[in-house]
Protein backbone atom coordinates (compact mmCIF):
# COMPACT_ATOMS: atom_id res chain seq x y z
CA UNK A 1 0.00 0.00 0.00
CA UNK A 2 1.30 3.42 -0.87
CA UNK A 3 1.86 6.02 1.80
CA UNK A 4 -0.06 9.28 2.04
CA UNK A 5 2.16 12.29 2.63
CA UNK A 6 0.71 14.40 5.45
CA UNK A 7 1.24 17.63 7.31
CA UNK A 8 0.18 18.11 10.93
CA UNK A 9 -1.12 21.50 12.06
CA UNK A 10 -1.35 21.59 15.84
CA UNK A 11 0.93 19.34 17.90
CA UNK A 12 -0.81 19.49 21.28
CA UNK A 13 -2.86 17.06 23.31
CA UNK A 14 -5.26 15.71 20.69
CA UNK A 15 -2.41 15.21 18.22
CA UNK A 16 -0.21 13.29 20.63
CA UNK A 17 -3.00 11.56 22.51
CA UNK A 18 -5.03 10.34 19.53
CA UNK A 19 -4.04 11.03 15.93
CA UNK A 20 -0.26 10.65 15.78
CA UNK A 21 -0.09 7.30 17.63
CA UNK A 22 -2.97 5.93 15.52
CA UNK A 23 -1.36 7.13 12.29
CA UNK A 24 1.91 5.51 13.30
CA UNK A 25 0.16 2.22 14.01
CA UNK A 26 -1.56 2.45 10.64
CA UNK A 27 1.79 2.63 8.90
CA UNK A 28 0.46 4.16 5.68
CA UNK A 29 1.15 7.80 6.47
CA UNK A 30 4.40 9.67 5.83
CA UNK A 31 4.92 12.63 8.16
CA UNK A 32 6.30 15.36 5.91
CA UNK A 33 5.82 18.40 8.13
CA UNK A 34 4.72 19.48 11.59
CA UNK A 35 3.39 22.92 12.52
CA UNK A 36 2.62 24.52 15.86
CA UNK A 37 2.69 28.07 17.22
CA UNK A 38 5.05 26.68 19.87
CA UNK A 39 7.98 25.46 17.78
CA UNK A 40 9.23 23.11 20.50
CA UNK A 41 6.00 21.10 20.32
CA UNK A 42 6.32 20.67 16.56
CA UNK A 43 9.96 19.68 16.96
CA UNK A 44 9.08 17.12 19.63
CA UNK A 45 6.38 15.63 17.37
CA UNK A 46 8.89 15.40 14.53
CA UNK A 47 11.39 13.59 16.74
CA UNK A 48 8.80 11.05 17.87
CA UNK A 49 6.83 10.50 14.66
CA UNK A 50 8.70 12.04 11.76
CA UNK A 51 12.01 11.51 10.02
CA UNK A 52 15.19 13.54 9.68
CA UNK A 53 13.70 15.07 6.54
CA UNK A 54 10.43 16.15 8.20
CA UNK A 55 10.01 19.92 8.30
CA UNK A 56 9.00 22.04 11.29
CA UNK A 57 6.95 25.24 10.93
CA UNK A 58 5.19 27.80 13.10
CA UNK A 59 3.05 29.15 10.22
CA UNK A 60 0.61 26.74 8.59
CA UNK A 61 0.79 28.67 5.31
CA UNK A 62 4.39 27.53 4.97
CA UNK A 63 3.40 23.92 5.63
CA UNK A 64 0.75 24.11 2.89
CA UNK A 65 3.48 24.77 0.32
CA UNK A 66 4.88 21.29 0.92
CA UNK A 67 4.20 18.36 -1.43
CA UNK A 68 1.56 16.69 0.73
CA UNK A 69 -1.81 15.06 0.08
CA UNK A 70 -3.48 15.62 3.42
CA UNK A 71 -3.49 18.02 6.34
CA UNK A 72 -4.55 17.20 9.88
CA UNK A 73 -6.10 20.23 11.60
CA UNK A 74 -5.60 19.61 15.33
CA UNK A 75 -5.75 23.17 16.60
CA UNK A 76 -8.01 25.15 18.93
CA UNK A 77 -11.56 25.37 17.58
CA UNK A 78 -11.26 29.01 16.51
CA UNK A 79 -8.87 28.16 13.66
CA UNK A 80 -10.39 24.88 12.47
CA UNK A 81 -12.15 26.65 9.59
CA UNK A 82 -9.41 28.99 8.31
CA UNK A 83 -6.75 26.26 8.32
CA UNK A 84 -9.05 23.64 6.77
CA UNK A 85 -10.25 26.02 4.05
CA UNK A 86 -6.72 27.14 3.22
CA UNK A 87 -5.59 23.51 3.03
CA UNK A 88 -8.37 22.51 0.64
CA UNK A 89 -7.75 25.60 -1.50
CA UNK A 90 -4.13 24.43 -1.68
CA UNK A 91 -5.27 21.06 -3.01
CA UNK A 92 -4.97 19.08 0.22
CA UNK A 93 -7.43 16.64 1.80
CA UNK A 94 -8.36 17.43 5.39
CA UNK A 95 -8.94 15.58 8.64
CA UNK A 96 -10.24 18.22 11.06
CA UNK A 97 -10.75 17.57 14.74
CA UNK A 98 -14.18 18.05 16.24
CA UNK A 99 -16.10 20.27 16.44
CA UNK A 100 -16.06 21.11 12.76
CA UNK A 101 -15.85 24.83 13.44
CA UNK A 102 -16.48 27.46 16.07
CA UNK A 103 -19.53 28.80 14.19
CA UNK A 104 -22.13 27.51 11.74
CA UNK A 105 -21.11 30.06 9.09
CA UNK A 106 -17.54 28.77 9.25
CA UNK A 107 -18.75 25.18 8.96
CA UNK A 108 -20.81 26.08 5.88
CA UNK A 109 -17.75 27.63 4.25
CA UNK A 110 -15.79 24.46 4.93
CA UNK A 111 -18.47 22.34 3.25
CA UNK A 112 -18.70 24.71 0.29
CA UNK A 113 -14.92 24.60 -0.16
CA UNK A 114 -14.80 20.81 0.01
CA UNK A 115 -17.58 20.43 -2.56
CA UNK A 116 -16.06 23.01 -4.90
CA UNK A 117 -12.50 21.68 -4.73
CA UNK A 118 -13.44 18.00 -4.62
CA UNK A 119 -11.12 17.42 -1.67
CA UNK A 120 -11.86 14.88 1.06
CA UNK A 121 -12.99 16.57 4.28
CA UNK A 122 -13.91 14.65 7.40
CA UNK A 123 -14.29 15.51 11.07
CA UNK A 124 -12.85 13.67 14.08
CA UNK A 125 -16.00 12.16 15.58
CA UNK A 126 -14.26 8.93 16.57
CA UNK A 127 -17.15 7.72 18.75
CA UNK A 128 -18.85 6.53 15.56
CA UNK A 129 -16.12 3.91 15.19
CA UNK A 130 -16.70 2.21 18.56
CA UNK A 131 -18.03 -1.33 18.54
CA UNK A 132 -21.28 -0.40 20.30
CA UNK A 133 -21.85 2.48 17.90
CA UNK A 134 -21.26 0.33 14.83
CA UNK A 135 -23.64 -2.36 16.09
CA UNK A 136 -26.37 0.12 16.97
CA UNK A 137 -26.01 1.91 13.64
CA UNK A 138 -26.60 -1.38 11.82
CA UNK A 139 -29.71 -1.98 13.91
CA UNK A 140 -31.01 1.50 13.09
CA UNK A 141 -30.30 1.15 9.36
CA UNK A 142 -32.03 -2.24 9.38
CA UNK A 143 -35.12 -0.68 10.93
CA UNK A 144 -34.92 -2.76 14.10
CA UNK A 145 -35.97 0.21 16.25
CA UNK A 146 -38.65 1.43 13.85
CA UNK A 147 -39.20 5.18 13.69
CA UNK A 148 -36.93 6.86 16.24
CA UNK A 149 -38.97 9.77 17.57
CA UNK A 150 -37.30 10.54 20.92
CA UNK A 151 -33.64 10.48 21.92
CA UNK A 152 -31.21 11.66 24.55
CA UNK A 153 -27.60 12.68 23.89
CA UNK A 154 -25.52 12.14 27.03
CA UNK A 155 -22.30 14.01 27.87
CA UNK A 156 -22.30 14.43 31.65
CA UNK A 157 -19.19 14.59 33.81
CA UNK A 158 -19.50 15.16 37.55
CA UNK A 159 -16.14 16.86 38.10
CA UNK A 160 -13.82 16.54 35.11
CA UNK A 161 -12.94 20.03 33.90
CA UNK A 162 -9.91 20.03 31.57
CA UNK A 163 -7.57 22.61 33.07
CA UNK A 164 -4.81 22.58 30.44
CA UNK A 165 -4.43 24.15 27.02
CA UNK A 166 -7.21 26.47 25.84
CA UNK A 167 -10.22 24.43 27.00
CA UNK A 168 -11.37 27.19 29.37
CA UNK A 169 -10.88 29.99 26.83
CA UNK A 170 -14.22 31.02 25.32
CA UNK A 171 -12.60 33.04 22.54
CA UNK A 172 -10.44 30.20 21.25
CA UNK A 173 -12.83 27.32 21.87
CA UNK A 174 -16.26 28.85 21.39
CA UNK A 175 -17.59 27.22 24.54
CA UNK A 176 -17.06 24.56 27.18
CA UNK A 177 -18.54 21.09 27.66
CA UNK A 178 -21.29 21.61 25.08
CA UNK A 179 -18.89 22.17 22.21
CA UNK A 180 -16.24 19.82 23.64
CA UNK A 181 -18.06 16.63 24.65
CA UNK A 182 -21.70 17.45 23.96
CA UNK A 183 -20.72 17.55 20.30
CA UNK A 184 -19.83 13.81 20.37
CA UNK A 185 -23.12 12.82 21.99
CA UNK A 186 -25.17 14.91 19.57
CA UNK A 187 -23.25 13.59 16.58
CA UNK A 188 -23.88 9.99 17.63
CA UNK A 189 -27.58 10.65 18.16
CA UNK A 190 -28.18 12.40 14.84
CA UNK A 191 -26.19 9.69 13.04
CA UNK A 192 -28.25 6.89 14.57
CA UNK A 193 -31.49 8.69 13.70
CA UNK A 194 -30.17 9.68 10.25
CA UNK A 195 -31.98 12.94 10.86
CA UNK A 196 -30.23 16.21 9.99
CA UNK A 197 -33.17 18.60 9.69
CA UNK A 198 -33.64 20.59 12.92
CA UNK A 199 -36.65 22.86 13.20
CA UNK A 200 -36.23 24.52 16.59
CA UNK A 201 -33.84 24.60 19.55
CA UNK A 202 -34.24 25.78 23.13
CA UNK A 203 -31.10 25.90 25.25
CA UNK A 204 -29.94 26.59 28.80
CA UNK A 205 -26.28 27.41 29.43
CA UNK A 206 -24.92 27.58 32.97
CA UNK A 207 -21.78 28.83 34.67
CA UNK A 208 -22.67 27.99 38.25
CA UNK A 209 -19.63 26.16 39.63
CA UNK A 210 -16.77 27.80 37.75
CA UNK A 211 -16.18 30.49 40.40
CA UNK A 212 -15.45 27.96 43.14
CA UNK A 213 -11.91 28.28 44.48
CA UNK A 214 -10.07 25.27 45.81
CA UNK A 215 -11.30 21.86 46.96
CA UNK A 216 -13.28 21.43 43.74
CA UNK A 217 -12.77 17.67 43.59
CA UNK A 218 -11.83 18.03 39.95
CA UNK A 219 -10.24 15.03 38.24
CA UNK A 220 -7.38 17.15 36.90
CA UNK A 221 -6.87 19.42 39.87
CA UNK A 222 -8.54 22.66 40.87
CA UNK A 223 -9.45 25.05 38.06
CA UNK A 224 -8.67 28.75 38.06
CA UNK A 225 -11.90 30.81 38.09
CA UNK A 226 -10.03 33.72 36.53
CA UNK A 227 -9.40 31.81 33.29
CA UNK A 228 -12.57 29.69 33.35
CA UNK A 229 -14.57 31.78 30.88
CA UNK A 230 -16.82 29.06 29.43
CA UNK A 231 -19.92 27.30 30.77
CA UNK A 232 -19.72 24.36 33.17
CA UNK A 233 -22.96 22.79 31.88
CA UNK A 234 -25.43 23.24 29.04
CA UNK A 235 -28.65 21.58 27.97
CA UNK A 236 -30.68 21.63 24.79
CA UNK A 237 -34.15 20.65 23.61
CA UNK A 238 -34.09 20.01 19.88
CA UNK A 239 -37.22 19.58 17.75
CA UNK A 240 -36.67 18.09 14.32
CA UNK A 241 -38.76 18.88 11.24
CA UNK A 242 -40.27 15.39 11.22
CA UNK A 243 -41.49 15.85 14.81
CA UNK A 244 -38.72 13.88 16.52
CA UNK A 245 -37.26 15.27 19.74
CA UNK A 246 -33.71 15.17 21.10
CA UNK A 247 -32.63 16.20 24.61
CA UNK A 248 -28.92 17.03 24.86
CA UNK A 249 -27.19 17.20 28.24
CA UNK A 250 -23.56 18.20 28.76
CA UNK A 251 -21.34 19.15 31.67
CA UNK A 252 -17.79 19.23 32.92
CA UNK A 253 -18.91 20.02 36.46
CA UNK A 254 -22.36 19.12 37.72
CA UNK A 255 -23.59 17.78 41.06
CA UNK A 256 -24.94 14.59 39.55
CA UNK A 257 -24.19 10.90 39.93
CA UNK A 258 -25.80 10.20 36.56
CA UNK A 259 -22.62 10.48 34.51
CA UNK A 260 -22.32 9.29 30.93
CA UNK A 261 -20.23 10.61 28.07
CA UNK A 262 -20.45 10.22 24.28
CA UNK A 263 -23.52 8.04 24.58
CA UNK A 264 -27.05 8.04 23.22
CA UNK A 265 -30.47 6.70 24.18
CA UNK A 266 -33.03 6.06 21.44
CA UNK A 267 -36.76 5.39 21.55
CA UNK A 268 -38.43 3.93 18.47
CA UNK A 269 -41.78 2.48 17.53
CA UNK A 270 -40.43 -1.09 17.46
CA UNK A 271 -37.71 -0.99 20.12
CA UNK A 272 -35.44 1.26 22.14
CA UNK A 273 -31.70 1.30 22.79
CA UNK A 274 -29.15 2.93 25.05
CA UNK A 275 -25.45 2.81 25.89
CA UNK A 276 -25.82 3.42 29.63
CA UNK A 277 -24.77 -0.05 30.84
CA UNK A 278 -23.07 -1.38 27.77
CA UNK A 279 -25.25 -1.47 24.68
CA UNK A 280 -28.83 -2.45 25.53
CA UNK A 281 -31.71 -2.92 23.13
CA UNK A 282 -35.15 -3.15 24.72
CA UNK A 283 -38.24 -4.52 23.01
CA UNK A 284 -41.32 -6.65 23.57
CA UNK A 285 -41.12 -10.27 22.35
CA UNK A 286 -44.07 -12.68 22.58
CA UNK A 287 -45.83 -10.31 24.98
CA UNK A 288 -42.86 -10.05 27.32
CA UNK A 289 -40.49 -7.12 27.90
CA UNK A 290 -36.97 -8.11 26.90
CA UNK A 291 -33.51 -6.55 27.04
CA UNK A 292 -30.83 -7.63 24.59
CA UNK A 293 -27.16 -7.03 25.47
CA UNK A 294 -24.94 -7.86 22.49
CA UNK A 295 -21.59 -9.48 23.31
CA UNK A 296 -19.37 -6.92 21.61
CA UNK A 297 -16.01 -8.07 22.97
CA UNK A 298 -13.73 -9.95 20.60
CA UNK A 299 -12.70 -13.46 21.51
CA UNK A 300 -14.88 -16.38 22.50
CA UNK A 301 -12.06 -18.92 22.83
CA UNK A 302 -10.10 -19.93 25.92
CA UNK A 303 -6.83 -18.00 26.39
CA UNK A 304 -7.65 -15.80 23.40
CA UNK A 305 -8.87 -12.24 23.76
CA UNK A 306 -9.53 -11.78 20.08
CA UNK A 307 -8.57 -8.89 17.85
CA UNK A 308 -10.34 -5.58 18.08
CA UNK A 309 -9.56 -2.25 16.48
CA UNK A 310 -9.52 0.97 18.49
CA UNK A 311 -11.90 3.71 17.25
CA UNK A 312 -9.03 6.06 16.44
CA UNK A 313 -7.38 3.33 14.36
CA UNK A 314 -10.56 2.76 12.35
CA UNK A 315 -10.81 6.52 11.86
CA UNK A 316 -7.35 6.67 10.25
CA UNK A 317 -8.06 3.67 8.03
CA UNK A 318 -11.32 5.21 6.77
CA UNK A 319 -9.59 8.53 6.00
CA UNK A 320 -6.74 6.76 4.18
CA UNK A 321 -9.13 4.67 2.09
CA UNK A 322 -11.19 7.73 1.19
CA UNK A 323 -8.09 9.47 -0.17
CA UNK A 324 -6.41 6.52 -1.90
CA UNK A 325 -9.33 4.34 -2.96
CA UNK A 326 -12.21 6.79 -3.11
CA UNK A 327 -14.14 4.86 -0.47
CA UNK A 328 -17.01 6.60 1.37
CA UNK A 329 -16.44 8.55 4.55
CA UNK A 330 -18.08 7.57 7.81
CA UNK A 331 -18.29 11.20 8.97
CA UNK A 332 -19.54 13.38 6.14
CA UNK A 333 -18.94 17.14 6.35
CA UNK A 334 -22.60 18.10 5.90
CA UNK A 335 -23.52 15.93 8.88
CA UNK A 336 -20.88 17.60 11.05
CA UNK A 337 -22.08 21.01 9.85
CA UNK A 338 -25.56 20.35 11.29
CA UNK A 339 -24.02 19.40 14.64
CA UNK A 340 -22.29 22.80 14.73
CA UNK A 341 -25.52 24.51 13.68
CA UNK A 342 -27.44 22.99 16.59
CA UNK A 343 -24.70 23.65 19.15
CA UNK A 344 -24.54 27.30 18.10
CA UNK A 345 -28.32 27.56 18.45
CA UNK A 346 -28.20 26.14 21.99
CA UNK A 347 -25.65 28.79 22.96
CA UNK A 348 -27.74 31.51 21.31
CA UNK A 349 -30.93 30.38 23.01
CA UNK A 350 -29.16 30.13 26.35
CA UNK A 351 -27.88 33.69 26.00
CA UNK A 352 -31.12 35.27 24.76
CA UNK A 353 -33.63 33.16 26.66
CA UNK A 354 -35.55 32.61 23.43
CA UNK A 355 -35.97 29.60 21.14
CA UNK A 356 -34.06 29.51 17.87
CA UNK A 357 -36.01 28.54 14.76
CA UNK A 358 -34.40 27.28 11.55
CA UNK A 359 -35.57 28.02 8.03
Amino acid sequence: MRKVRVGIVGCGGIANGKHLPAMKRNGNFEFVAFCDLIEERAQKAKEEYGTEDSKVYTDYNDLLKEDIEAVYVLTPNSVHAPVSIAAMEAGKNVMCEKPMAKTYDEAKKMVETAERTGKVLTIGYQSRYRGDSAYLKKACVNGDLGEIYYAKAHAIRRRAVPTWGVFLDAEKQGGGPLIDIGTHALDLTLWMMDNYEPEMVVGSVYRKLADQKGDTGNAWGDWDPEVYTVEDSAFGFIKMKNGATIVLESSWALNSLDTNEAKTSLCGTKAGADMLDGLRINRVNYGKQCVEKPALAAGGAAFYDGISEAPEDVEQRVFYNAIVNGEPLTVEPRQAMVVTQILEAIYESGNTGKPVFFD
